[in-house]
């Protein structure tokens, strides 16, 4: 049996679980995922619609607001009665905060921050980047179970998951958390500015690169985002710069999405670029460089000048 652990914030699911769902799902083995917090049953209802065994319901008034110390606590307990195989997270800030020291806790490893997975010779074998996305290596899990793996956001797509017309079972599991045992106070969680974004959701990016010049031919990107009903993004040079913010930076060491459609204006598709974008269902580039790496992994491309292709897309999606 394989327990995916849901990520929710104030009765609010993170969306990337969906995600972390859909990789179970390719195992093809039994599913169950565990909600972990206080009031927490519309997000199991919510979650109710996916194609897995059961939702498990961990709900106590000690787990909320979240802490490291209570998720290990309650989740070990919840590993040890329900003995799955493996224990599957999405990678977020969250998850990297506590899931090492819960599997450190069940004297096992973390594989963290996987991209894929697959069964050879009747071995587990997970795909990880290393070296800011240069090399993949394949990962076997060994000992005895359970092992912990998480998930690269992006690395699965939530519109590949399976859903069922009936509700699916949901079950309580009761633990004994001693809430003098929880070392954290948190406090309000960190607010970004408003401007910020989250590339993560938009189904439509236009990402800049090198090839925009100069600050002040931003508004041709602009333009088509716009049109398209997107957002605008960028690899890390034009970030550096500072002509855009460093929320919209996409690669290693900046967002990973996974868009419906995203267009690369001008990126030569350097491997830590690659490494955030990948992911997308469809990758049109437009470089005039036709040997630029960022070709290798697009569906569609264009060896032309952006200052004349751009303007040309930009009145097509006006007609």
């Amino acid at each position: 049996m394989l327990l995916v652990v849901a990520e929710q914030r104030s009765g609010s699911l993170n969306p990337v679980t969906l995600e972390t769902i859909a990789a179970a799902q390719t195992l093809q083995q039994p599913i169950c995922v565990a909600v972990v917090g206080s009031h927490v049953g519309d997000v199991a209802l919510e979650l109710s619609s996916c194609d897995v065994s059961e939702v498990l319901t961990i709900d106590d008034v000690a787990l909320e607001p979240y802490t490291s110390d209570g998720f290990v606590v309650a989740l070990s307990q919840v590993v040890e009665q329900e003995r799955p195989e493996m224990v599957l997270f999405p990678h977020t800030y969250q998850t990297r905060d506590f899931a090492p020291a819960l599997a450190s806790r069940l004297k096992s490893s973390l594989i963290a921050d996987c991209v894929g997975v697959t069964s050879k010779d009747g071995k587990l074998l997970l795909s990880r980047p290393m070296f800011q996305g240069k090399f993949v290596a394949e990962v076997v899990p060994v000992g005895t179970a359970p092992h912990f793996v998480s998930f690269q956001i992006g690395a699965f797509r939530a519109d590949s998951l399976k859903r069922v017309t009936n509700a699916v079972k949901t079950r309580e599991i009761s633990v004994s958390v001693d809430p003098s045992a929880i070392r954290q106070r948190p406090e309000d969680p960190f607010k970004e500015a408003k401007q910020a974004v989250d590339l993560t959701q938009a189904e439509r990016i236009v990402a800049v690169g090198r090839g925009i010049k100069g600050e002040e031919h931003l508004p041709l990107a602009q333009d088509l985002a716009k049109a398209l009903g997107g957002e605008l993004a960028a690899s890390r040079p034009i970030c550096d710069s500072g002509w855009l913010p460093m929320d919209r930076q996409v690669g290693s060491s900046g967002q990973t999405v996974a868009p419906t459609l995203y267009l690369a204006l001008g990126i030569s598709g350097a491997i830590q670029h690659l490494v955030g974008m990948k992911g997308s269902r469809t990758i049109v580039a437009i470089n005039k460089d036709a040997d630029a790496p960022i070709f290798e992994v697009a569906d569609y491309g264009i060896v032309g000048d952006l200052f004349e292709i751009v303007p040309a897309l930009v009145a097509a999606l006006g007609d």
